[in-house]
């Protein structure tokens, strides 16, 4: 009877755990096609900013073609990401490549601190040894850069807000949205006063705003990667609402919460039966209990009986 109504609720739980799968892969799906789009504008800007910074001269003209290359490129890594994680699970991987777009985030947040550090040093270079800019050559093609930018911006902000993957891509393009801003306003200046120093000073703002985002993606992700706790799921919090909420627990014991993805929490957790408790009774309540109060749908729950003697009655009961 035990084993019977075990397997049946492990069929209701995966289940469960597929509607919820097919929603996210719904999401994913969706996210990969922002991202391929916005990587192509990206993707086809960035030549003209390559070509428009080396005839004028202009530091945030090339900071931001630069800016736009690494764009392209973790657009393609974010892509790839939810390729890879739209794979099944194997033998050899129980949980799929679903930590791909995990792992493609935390690439992308590394790379914008990468290229901030860059385009500072670029700029401080450019402070103490300046070079001529013409104005008219960067503004016509900032206020292009600017225009692409706002429509790449649009597609990936549409998108979902609790992707890691799709947020780090959306930084990328925002970084770029402002250096496209800060060119602009660098063209201004130049054609208005002659102050070449506007050109670097602006750029370097410009890679301060980059340098949070970066850190701030890779710190999301990173804590992921760890098997960090997730936000939400405080482990004394869950232990004490487990003993006050179901009757029938001794206990809890070795706790663990991470996350698969920014979406998937995982727990898994021993808990000690009271005298006279039905184990499997007890699995199935701190299982729904979790669900229900937690939004935590794939939990694993060891049930133990109280007391080192302590053993199954013939009623299936945990007796001394």
């Amino acid at each position: 009877m035990s084993d019977h109504s075990h397997s049946h609720h492990h069929d209701h739980d995966h289940a469960h755990g597929h509607s919820h799968e097919h929603h996210a892969d719904m999401t994913s799906a969706d996210s990969r096609r922002r991202v391929a789009i916005a990587g192509l504008l990206t993707a086809a800007f960035m030549f003209a900013e390559v070509a428009g910074g080396l005839i004028s001269g202009s530091l945030a003209l090339l900071a931001d073609a630069a800016h736009m290359l690494t764009d392209a490129g973790s657009l393609a890594l974010a892509w790839v990401g939810y390729k890879l994680a739209e794979r099944p699970a194997d033998p050899q991987r129980s949980y799929g490549f679903a930590r791909m777009k995990i792992l493609a985030a935390f690439t992308n947040g590394i790379l914008l601190v990468a290229l901030a550090c860059w385009i500072m040093w670029e700029a401080v270079h450019r402070l103490l040894d300046p070079v001529d800019v013409m104005g008219g050559v960067l503004m016509a093609v900032a206020v292009g850069g600017l225009l692409v930018n706002i429509l790449a911006f649009a597609i990936l902000h549409g998108g979902s807000k609790e992707d890691l993957n799709l947020q780090g891509a959306l930084w990328h393009v925002a970084g770029d949205l402002l250096g496209s801003i800060a060119a602009i306003g660098a063209a201004i200046i130049i054609m208005t006063t002659g102050w070449m120093a506007a050109d670097p000073i602006l750029s370097a703002l410009v890679a301060l705003l980059v340098l949070v985002a970066g850190v701030r993606i890779a710190r999301k992700s990173g804590h992921i990667l760890l098997e960090g706790t997730p936000a939400g799921l405080d482990p004394e919090d869950i232990q004490a609402d487990l003993l006050a909420e179901i009757d029938g627990i001794a206990g809890v014991a070795h706790f663990h919460a991470w996350a698969l993805t920014e979406s998937k929490p995982l727990i898994t957790l021993e808990v000690t039966a009271a005298p006279g408790a039905d184990p499997d009774q007890l699995r199935r309540a701190v299982k729904a209990r979790l669900a229900d109060r937690f939004d935590v749908s794939h939990a694993t729950v060891e049930v133990v009986c109280d007391g080192n003697n302590g053993a199954l009655g013939p009623a299936g009961q945990c007796s001394h």
